[in-house]
């Protein structure tokens, strides 16, 4: 039988596509906010898929505010642009 691969959701475009396509943000119990290379960190976690537009609708729209239900500053969103856009994420 073959196995089935894990989808998610862009919070941006709202389509379904590979887990492994996506790029994960987490919030944690402390209430930081950071992109999750490994996909594995504790917390809530929201996806963006690697289309510029979508990455663009990230901060322009304050997906995260929804996304988290909580207030998130203007820096977690620049961080979160440099580190997708460049693919090197910060160990946490």
């Amino acid at each position: 039988m073959a196995k089935s691969v894990p989808m998610r959701t862009c919070i941006a475009c709202r389509e379904l596509k590979p887990k492994k396509e996506m790029t994960r943000i987490v919030r944690n119990a402390d209430g930081e906010i950071f992109a999750d290379p490994t996909g594995k960190a504790a917390g809530r976690g929201a996806y963006i898929c690697g289309a510029a537009d979508c990455k663009k609708k990230l901060s322009d729209k304050k997906l995260l505010h929804k996304a988290f239900k909580a207030a998130v500053d203007e820096q977690v969103y620049q961080q979160l642009a440099k580190d997708v856009a460049e693919e090197t994420f910060e160990k946490r």
